[in-house]
């Protein structure tokens, strides 16, 4: 047997230190010094048995994963027919139909006689119908489901509701423009009693549209919007009455263009604030449209009456929590007219921009 290492020997006999374990160092093997120290590289070694595990250097990849606690939100098209036209609650969730009644001063003169009696005034009324459309969402979640989610720090059953609330507003914001089809209910921009659209003048002035124009062109077909709604109301609308000049995002920035060698730098819409300095200017995506870009000009009132306003039964309904076994549901209802238009006069409307 070869010898134990004197150094281990002296510890264990001085000062009562023992090793259990064979000193590498020597060679008790019948290696040499060099071989002996580079034994545990070799897994076939008599002496060190081969590993029970599988090789790795690693560690789970979840242990080096970072979770942003902030969640980003997924962003939808802005909804801004109500900021365009308004809006006003009609009926409740039980309404069906609605009467808006229209009445028209008539009346005609005749030559004064003592004993005449002709000439006569009075008033016609009519009645507009409109129908209602009430619709509906659900939410969901398991019980299973809203742990899982809350692993990640989502408070799962809010996101729904949240889906939920945003649903229903994107469609009655979709109504307002639209209306709903096979109903007496109709939107702003297909409304059967607004006066036929006029085409822009910069498109007979050379140009297609507003992209190509000049900023002197694309002035001129604000300025023809506006003598079409004056000439519509019989001359109600006035240059200084508050307005909506209503266009998609795509055709707004050349409101920016600059009207050189003629009013300085002024830009379209500088000297549109300067012309109807009550006029104020809104987009929304649903003015791009497959037809073409369309620009509207809103007079708000005509002599103190609203010209048009997006009607609904009721924004949003919550209806009853239904428990299941181990899931939860929740309906909510919403209900619309479209857009109501009190006086169609008051709105005119171009394509082609």
């Amino acid at each position: 047997m070869s010898p134990r290492n004197q150094e281990i020997q002296f510890l264990e006999e001085r000062y009562g230190i023992c090793f259990g374990a064979i000193d590498f160092r020597n060679s008790q093997f019948g290696m040499d010094t060099a071989q002996a120290l580079i034994m545990d590289a070799a897994p076939t070694n008599p002496v060190q048995a081969s590993l029970v595990t599988q090789g790795n250097a690693g560690v789970p990849a979840f242990l080096t994963n970072f979770l942003d606690p902030k969640v980003v939100e997924v962003l939808v098209a802005p909804m801004r027919a109500k900021e365009i036209y308004g809006e006003v609650k009609k009926g409740d969730w039980t309404t069906d139909s609605w009467q808006i009644p229209m009445i028209e001063s008539t009346g005609e003169v005749s030559t004064y006689g003592d004993y005449n009696n002709n000439g006569l005034s009075g008033a016609n009324v009519q009645y507009e119908p409109r129908q209602a459309y009430t619709f509906q969402t659900f939410t969901k979640w398991g019980d299973r489901e809203l742990e899982r989610q809350g692993k990640a720090k989502i408070d799962w059953a809010s996101r729904q509701n949240i889906a939920s609330a945003l649903t229903l507003n994107k469609f009655m914001n979709k109504s307002y423009f639209l209306g709903v089809t096979g109903l007496d209910n109709y939107g702003a921009l297909n409304d059967p009693g607004l006066n036929a659209s006029i085409t822009p003048g910069s498109k007979t002035a050379g140009g297609t549209t507003w992209a190509k124009g000049t900023g002197i062109e694309n002035f001129k077909d604000v300025q023809d919007l506006f003598k079409t709604l004056s000439t519509q109301t019989g001359g109600l609308v006035q240059e200084t009455d508050e307005m909506i000049l209503a266009m998609s995002p795509n055709v707004s920035p050349y409101l920016a263009n600059v009207m050189s060698n003629v009013y300085g730098n002024a830009t379209v819409r500088a000297l549109i604030k300067e012309t109807y300095p009550n006029m104020e200017i809104k987009t929304a995506v649903e003015f791009s449209t497959s037809a073409g870009e369309i620009i509207q000009l809103i007079a708000k009132t005509v002599q103190g009456q609203d010209v048009c306003s997006g009607a609904f039964t009721e924004k949003m309904r919550a209806h009853a929590i239904v428990r299941d076994t181990s899931s939860t549901f929740q309906k909510k209802s919403a209900g619309t007219w479209g857009m109501a238009i009190f006086f169609p006069a008051g709105i005119a409307t171009g394509l082609g921009y």
